[in-house]
């Protein structure tokens, strides 16, 4: 009887709804982890150290132009012939950057990026000695134009990133909006450390320490090869893939990148024109900082969402929020009040990085197969477009109207076009060539 009582198997009794319910209450909640999103991504071997590396490079970027300017117009006494060059060094990198950006997604980001940026860092020490020595000013040109050979740096951590999340569109959401905060911090944070080299050391310090970073960075980038994105798919197809400017929904895209340039081009000098007339110089940097502390807060905070809707339409409603805030600094101007308008630049900055991580979203999704660095690029290229026509735009505002405060009409301006473009095209079907779901 013993034994037969043992070999029974032993059951527990069933548990009743109103039991689950009760042991359900008891467990204590689990916790949310609002940065979930990003560690996830940077859990991932090789991200961590590519993003430093990208970082590095992609700080030079916001001390270039600065630096030129400083370092030319201390030594020539000229802002007109600094501007110039500068300006031409723009011209030739909206020309020669597809090309290059073609070039590594053809043989790869390692084989070009290296020599590209060797190429254009010599160009750099060839217009630091140029301007040291008192070379004539057209050697001042030539120099400047030979740095247009400097890869997209955040076109190629991009490039990484939507290759490791092909078919995680989430992941390559928050990693999107994780460049476009990297991008702020870069471009916040370069100038002033130009400004601080050339004002505090010598005026060739900011040139020489930009270029130094940039070839560091980037030899430490493309030395990790895990992470790159492979060039062998290109070899399967007989026929290359067409440039995305051929198709039919990449040049409204183009064109809603020149107007947003148009808006960081023209805030610039229009606010540091109002800063100097209100007599308050030293200050016309800590609010343009401000600006860019809000669209990279904005960045890092879309980051953690999970937008739901079509990128389309996410789009379009990015572009009427941008559209909308960007009517605050015109409002706040006219009140004369310098804190009003900080606070107006704070908010107005929040619309820009969602705006820009949802339309490189949809550029990834549109560039062709084997044509992601170029289409990235031709992004770039629209967007420095912008900044240029913005910044002659409002230096001609700040002259003509009736003063500063009336200028800020010409950044909510070119959010308004924004918008009016991307209504009038949002509309088009867009394949995405790159794969099957939609891309945040």
């Amino acid at each position: 009887m013993i034994l037969f009582l043992a070999a029974r198997p032993v059951t527990a009794p069933p548990v009743r709804p109103a039991t689950r319910r009760r042991r359900a209450r008891l467990r204590p909640p689990a916790r949310r982890r609002p940065l979930a999103p990003y560690r996830r991504i940077f859990a991932v071997p090789g991200t961590r150290a590519f993003t430093a590396a990208n970082l590095l490079a992609r700080l030079p970027m916001g001390m270039l132009s600065i630096s030129a300017v400083l370092m030319i117009a201390g030594s020539r006494g000229s802002y007109a012939l600094a501007g110039a060059v500068t300006a031409t060094g723009l011209a030739a990198t909206a020309l020669a950057g597809p090309w290059t950006a073609r070039l590594i997604d053809r043989y790869g980001q390692s084989r070009i990026a290296v020599p590209a940026t060797a190429l254009a860092t010599l160009g750099s020490l060839s217009l630091l000695f140029c301007v040291h020595y008192g070379a004539p000013d057209w050697t001042l040109f030539a120099s400047y134009a030979a740095t247009a050979t400097t890869p997209n740096t955040g076109g190629m951590s991009r490039a990484r990133w939507a290759h490791l999340f092909r078919d995680d569109p989430a992941a390559r959401h928050t990693a999107n909006s994780f460049e476009q905060a990297a991008d702020e911090l870069c471009f916040l944070l370069g100038p002033l450390l130009a400004t601080l080299l050339c004002t505090t050391l010598f005026p060739e310090a900011g040139t020489a320490v930009a270029a130094a970073l940039l070839l560091t960075g980037v030899l430490l980038f493309a030395a990790q090869h895990r992470t790159e994105p492979p060039v062998a798919a290109r070899a399967t197809t007989d026929a290359p893939a067409r440039s995305p400017l051929r198709l039919p929904g990449f040049p409204p895209l183009l064109l809603t990148f020149l107007c947003t340039g148009a808006i960081f081009g023209s805030l610039e000098v229009v606010t540091l024109a109002y800063a100097d007339t209100h007599g308050i110089r030293s200050a016309g940097g800590a609010l343009l900082a401000l600006q860019a502390a809000g669209s990279g807060a904005a960045g890092l905070l879309y980051g953690l969402l999970r937008p739901t809707a079509h990128p389309g339409r996410r789009f379009l409603v990015c572009t009427a929020a941008m559209a909308a805030l960007m009517l605050l600094p015109l409002l706040a101007a006219a009140t004369g009040s310098p804190a009003a308008l900080a606070a107006a630049l704070l908010l107005a900055g929040m619309a820009t990085a969602p705006t820009m991580v949802t339309g490189m979203g949809l550029v990834q999704s549109q560039s062709p197969p084997g044509r992601l660095n170029e289409g990235m690029t031709l992004a770039v290229t629209a967007l420095l477009g912008g900044i240029a026509a913005g910044s002659a735009g409002g230096g001609w505002a700040v002259d003509h109207l009736a003063g500063p405060g009336a200028a800020y009409a010409v950044p909510a301006a070119a959010a308004a076009l924004a918008l009016t473009v991307t209504l009038l095209t949002g509309r088009r079907p867009h394949r995405p060539s790159n794969d099957s779901g939609p891309v945040s």
